[in-house]
C-alpha cells in the first residue's frame, strides 16, 4: 500500500468525530497529559482516536506508541478494542495490520507500531525496542490501578533518548478518580496549573453528545439516589474514602505454587451476579485458617455476561471443578451454570444480618492480594461504611464497590463453624 498522504488521509473535524470537551487535550504536546473523568466521559475513546490520527500524520511518521495497563490480560478487551474502534471510526481499516498474538498494530504505509504491555511483566516494559523510528508516546489506561508511584517512575524512565525534530515524548494517563489519596492527585493535579509539562483535566458524561435518554437517566437516577457516587462516577470528582470496612489488607506479588508447597491452604471461590450496570464478579482465594490469612489470587469482573459466558470464563480460568458459592438470589442462573459444566456451584445461605456477620468474620483475617487482582484492590480500597443524612457513619457498608466484596463473603461461608451465622 502506498504511503498515506495528506490527500488520502481521512479528513477529521473533531466536533463531528468525538464532540466537544477535548480540544486542549487533543492539541497538548507536553510530557504528561492526564485525564480523570466519570464514566461515559469519552476519555478512552478520545485517546484512542488521538493516537491513531497522530500516527497517520506525515509529520509524525517516525513515532511509535506503547499502550500499558497494570495487568497485561486486561488490555485486549479495553485499549486494544478501543484502538480498533478508532481505526474504523476514522475509515482507516485498510491502512492497519492488527495482530492478536502478540497484541500489536502496524501502520502499513510507514511500519509504525503500537505495542501493548502490562506492568505485571516489568522486564518487557523496560526493555522494549522499536523496529522503525522511535518510541515517544505512551498511553496508560486505568492508571488508577497503578498503586505504586515507583512503578510509574520505572515506566517514565524507560522512554528516553533523543527524538527527531517535530516529535515529542508524551505520557497520556486516563482513569476514574475513585480515591483522593491516590498518588496521581498529588503528582499531577495539585499545584500543576502553571507547569508547561502537565495538562491535568477533568471530564464527565455531560460532554458526551452521543448518550441517549436511557444513558442519561442512569446518571440522573444516580444523582438523586446516590449523590456521593454521582460526584465521582457522574461528575469526575475525586472520591473521598473515609472509614474503610476492611483495613487489614495489602498488595503483594506472591507465588501460589510456593504457598501451597509451604503450608496447608483451603480454597475459597465466590460468585456475585451482575449484567447491565453491575459486573459479574468471581472471587478466587486461598485461606490459611491457622494464620488467619486470605490470599486473593485471581478474579473475574465483567459486565454483560450471560450465564453461558460466566461458565465459559470459569472453565477457562481453570476453576470449573472448584466448589463455588454464588449469590442465592439467582437460583436459575446457578442451575444453568451447573448444567454447563461447573458442577460444584451452589447457592449461598443467606439469613438475618448476613452482611454484617460476614464482614465481622472476614475482619479477623489479614487479606493479601496479588497485584493482578486490580478490581479487588479497587473495591477493597473504596468499600467504606455508609453515612446517614447528617454525615455520621452507620453500621452498614455502602451499596457500591461491593461486587467482589460480596463474592468474598459467599466464598468464606464454608469456613464459619456451626452455622454461627448464615447469609
Amino acid at each position: 500500500m502506498a504511503k498515506m498522504t495528506s490527500q488520502t488521509k481521512p479528513k477529521l473535524y473533531l466536533p463531528e468525530i468525538i464532540g466537544s470537551g477535548y480540544g486542549k487535550f487533543w492539541r497538548f504536546q507536553g510530557r504528561y497529559r492526564v485525564t480523570k473523568g466519570s464514566r461515559a466521559s469519552k476519555k478512552s475513546k478520545t485517546t484512542a482516536l488521538n493516537i491513531i490520527y497522530r500516527m497517520m500524520e506525515e509529520r509524525y511518521a517516525a513515532a511509535n506508541t506503547l499502550v500499558v495497563r497494570k495487568v497485561f490480560r486486561t488490555l485486549k478487551d479495553s485499549c486494544f478494542t478501543e484502538l480498533k474502534w478508532a481505526i474504523n471510526r476514522l475509515g482507516a481499516a485498510e491502512a492497519w495490520v492488527i495482530k492478536e498474538s502478540p497484541l500489536e498494530m502496524t501502520y502499513r504505509p510507514t511500519g509504525q507500531k503500537i505495542y501493548f504491555r502490562g506492568l505485571d511483566d516489568p522486564l518487557k516494559v523496560t526493555s522494549i525496542t522499536v523496529e522503525k523510528g522511535v518510541l515517544c508516546w505512551c498511553w496508560i489506561e486505568e492508571a488508577y490501578e497503578i498503586t505504586s508511584e515507583d512503578d510509574f517512575n520505572m515506566l517514565d524512565e524507560s522512554i528516553r533518548g533523543e527524538v527527531p525534530d517535530g516529535l515529542f515524548k508524551q505520557f497520556t494517563l486516563t482513569f476514574n478518580p475513585w480515591n483522593e489519596h491516590h498518588w496521581l492527585k498529588g503528582r499531577f493535579f495539585d499545584g500543576t496549573e502553571n507547569d508547561p509539562d502537565v495538562l491535568a483535566i477533568t471530564t464527565n458524561y455531560k460532554c458526551n453528545e452521543w448518550l441517549d435518554a436511557a444513558d442519561l437517566k442512569v446518571f440522573e437516577t444516580m444523582k438523586l439516589h446516590n449523590p456521593r457516587r454521582y460526584a465521582v462516577a457522574g461528575l469526575g470528582g475525586w472520591g473521598i474514602v473515609d472509614g474503610l470496612v476492611y483495613e487489614n489488607w495489602r498488595e503483594e506479588a506472591f507465588s501460589l505454587q510456593t504457598l501451597l508447597a509451604e503450608k496447608h491452604l483451603d480454597s475459597a471461590f465466590g460468585l456475585d451476579f451482575g449484567y447491565t450496570n453491575d459486573p459479574s464478579a468471581l472471587f478466587a482465594g486461598m485461606v490459611d485458617l491457622d494464620a488467619r490469612k486470605i490470599y486473593v489470587f485471581d478474579e473475574m469482573y465483567e459486565k454483560g455476561l450471560s450465564n453461558a459466558r460466566i461458565a465459559e470464563n470459569i472453565t477457562g480460568m481453570g476453576f470449573a471443578k472448584e466448589r463455588i458459592t454464588a449469590d442465592s438470589a439467582e437460583p436459575k442462573s446457578i442451575d444453568e451454570i451447573r448444567s454447563l459444566g461447573v458442577h460444584r456451584i451452589r447457592p449461598a445461605k443467606k439469613g438475618k444480618d448476613s452482611i454484617m456477620n460476614g464482614i465481622q468474620f472476614i475482619q479477623g483475617f489479614e487479606i493479601i492480594i496479588h497485584p493482578r487482582c486490580v478490581h479487588f484492590i479497587t473495591e477493597i480500597g473504596n468499600y467504606t461504611w455508609d453515612k446517614d443524612k447528617f454525615g455520621n457513619k452507620i453500621n452498614r457498608p455502602i451499596d457500591d464497590f461491593n461486587h467482589l466484596m460480596d463474592a468474598m463473603r459467599y466464598a468464606m461461608e464454608q469456613y464459619i463453624q456451626k452455622n454461627r451465622w448464615l447469609y
